[in-house]
């Protein structure tokens, strides 16, 4: 279904970017974003709007898995412009801020045609145009640790039009949820010459903005971002002069809310710290923000040890999932939004329990893990599980840098495996490097002493990874993102894969040659051409999980293009994914919107959007 994939509209894109770059040849160089930009001085009678936020780490990529934060939504809400924007019910509405229109033009090809507003332009003078469609469609089609590519990896042509105006984008196959693509476009006449690539983009800063505001000052070591009106914005402007996102602690939030030098905060709180923002009365008005994110444990059956679906299942049976959720949500909102679905969000009005039974993952089962273990070959000597070869299972755990609560999810979810016998190291690589390198490394799938698959290039394996996985707001892009088989899976002839399920579990990484990372190299050379003893070439997982089954891809497929009803696809994918112990959600993850006296136009805003959609229209009201 999804076979054609050569990307012919590179050679489009080329000669677009030819005349992008000879019209845009003489645009002045990116504002500097400093300390010392020559904005005036802060005074006593500027409208100014204070948030505490829990934290302004770096990192704002909105496309990126490794950047997911409650500051990179809040920023790419204010900052970034975008096609279409949820209303209050969560329908997907034209934003004509940036648009004259966008619609399907043909079925067959499936193609759609945008128009972009004469006058919509960066900060630096560049206009918005088909460039930046072109640019993001290409990274998420190439670069590793995206979130929710499948939709842009149907895309096969951007043709522009209008002097650059008119973006016509045709795909391989029908896309019902094409109203999400192209959010939060960003400025590629900077960003694609820029040092590091992709995988370094917005790492620290924005070079320019499409948005009402614009940064003034980011101050990670003071914990500051001061963010005001974008004065060369096209469209209504923002009623106040400057937000101010402060980063606090619980506690610091209480604080600032009760003196009122804060007038909103936001964050992930415990309950302690809810409480106590409750407690401040009818003046606080306080409420749940969900993200678009879920707290994932995945088992990824790309090394020696959880490549044996047993030994999965087993593990998966030692996890006490109950112990977890209460370590990563400390009482908090994200409490009252545990994840017992793999594809759609608890915060989706579709949402339904479906894991299967009364056992693991829902309630630990031990005795049936260590039974699991003893039919994989495993034994119990000295306190740990040896096989018959005389190793010990032992696996790797990591989790995203210093990232909360993903780190303190990983170091329970150790104890409790090295409680059990299990041998477990915990490694915290820091975000980017998890996702856009290790966890994306290609794999020998049977270069093991017995034939298992193993990272190439001695790269660290991970066997288990709690991560945030991505939610779309199309349900059948999660479900293609995160358990698809990648975009050239279906390219394999009937004989190959019937040949290769012969001596395969369903379970698998895809077999997609290594991806080019677009800064002159690829992430990881391919075997030696002239080694004989060489069956395969080493295969890129498609997803963080690993995880590939080619008997459900199709129903991916299926429900991705809109052949089959979400509801029909579902009844296939979440049976088939809980079976085969790859995923354990957690929950949801949610952030605490505590709302002060003295500001007014300031809500949770649309489902998995969050209050800073709204920020053009907030204003100081009176204490």
């Amino acid at each position: 279904m999804r076979a054609n994939r050569g990307r012919p509209w590179t050679v489009v894109l080329a000669s677009v970017l030819v005349g992008v770059l000879t019209a845009c040849s003489n645009t002045p160089p990116p504002p500097v974003v400093s300390s010392s930009s020559q904005a005036p001085p802060p005074t006593e009678t500027a409208s100014q709007i204070v948030a505490a936020v829990d934290d302004i780490v770096g990192g704002y990529n909105p496309h990126t898995l490794a950047d997911a934060s409650t500051v990179t939504t809040a920023l790419s809400q204010l900052l970034l412009p975008s096609v279409f924007r949820p209303d209050a019910e969560g329908e997907f509405v034209l934003d004509d801020n940036l648009m004259t229109s966008a619609e399907v033009t043909s079925e067959d090809p499936f193609t759609v045609e945008y128009r972009i507003r004469p006058e919509a332009s960066w900060s630096d003078g560049a206009p918005i145009a088909v460039e930046d469609f072109s640019y993001l469609a290409e990274a998420m089609q190439t670069q590793p640790g995206v979130a929710n590519a499948a939709g842009y990896e149907l895309i096969e042509s951007i043709e522009p039009g209008e002097g650059g105006k008119l973006v016509r984008v045709t795909f391989s196959d029908p896309y019902p949820g094409w109203k999400t693509l192209f959010a939060n476009l960003l400025p590629a006449h900077v960003l694609k010459d820029a040092p590091g690539g992709w995988q370094q983009v917005l790492s620290d800063n924005f070079p320019a903005y499409g948005g009402p505001f614009a940064i003034k000052k980011i101050d990670t070591a003071r914990g500051e971002i001061v963010i005001e009106r974008n004065e060369r914005y096209w469209e209504k402007p923002a009623a106040v002069d400057r937000i101010v996102l402060q980063r606090s602690d619980g506690p610091g939030m209480v604080s600032a809310l009760r003196s009122g030098s804060a007038q909103f905060a936001l964050g992930s709180v415990n309950g302690d710290t809810r409480a106590l923002l409750a407690d401040l009365g009818e003046h606080v008005n306080l409420q749940a923000v969900p993200q678009p994110y879920v707290v994932d444990v995945v088992l990824r059956p790309v090394g020696p040890a959880l490549a044996d679906d047993t030994v999965r299942e087993a593990v998966a049976a030692l996890i006490d999932r109950n112990a977890l959720i209460e370590e990563g949500t400390r009482g908090g909102d994200s409490a009252s939004l545990r994840a017992s679905a793999q594809v759609l969000p608890p915060s989706s009005p579709q949402y339904s329990h479906t894991i299967p039974g009364a056992g693991p993952p829902l309630k630990r089962d031990t005795k049936r893990a260590y039974k699991l273990l003893a039919e994989a070959g495993y034994e119990r000597k000295a306190g740990s599980w040896v096989d018959e070869n005389g190793r010990e299972l032992s696996l790797v755990i990591a989790s995203p840098g210093q990232k909360q609560p993903y780190q303190r999810i990983a170091q329970k979810l150790t104890e409790q495996l090295i409680a059990h016998g299990v041998d477990v190291t915990a490694v915290h690589p820091p975000a980017k490097e998890l996702f856009n390198s290790t966890l994306s490394a290609p794999v020998d799938l049977d270069g093991g002493p017995s034939g298992e698959p193993v990272p190439t290039n001695g790269q660290v394996g991970i066997d288990i990874a709690v991560i945030p996985r991505a939610i779309s707001a199309d349900p059948a892009t999660t479900a293609a993102s995160w358990f698809g088989c990648g975009v050239d899976s279906d390219e394999e002839t009937d004989e190959e894969s019937s040949s290769e399920s012969e001596n395969a579990t369903s379970t698998a990484v895809s077999t997609t040659a290594p991806k080019d990372t677009k800064d002159g190299s690829e992430e990881s050379s391919t075997p030696d051409e002239d080694d004989a003893e060489s069956d395969s070439e080493p295969a890129v997982p498609a997803n963080p999980a690993g995880f590939c089954d080619p008997d459900l891809q199709p129903v991916l497929d299926a429900a991705l293009t809109g052949e089959k009803p979400l509801k029909q696809s579902l009844a296939k994918i979440e049976p088939t994914v809980w079976d085969a112990s790859v995923s354990v959600p957690l929950f949801q993850r949610a952030d605490t919107l505590a709302v002060g006296a003295g500001v007014s136009g300031v809500t949770p805003g649309p489902t998995l959007v969050g209050p800073f959609s709204a920020a053009v229209n907030w204003t100081r009201a009176p204490r």
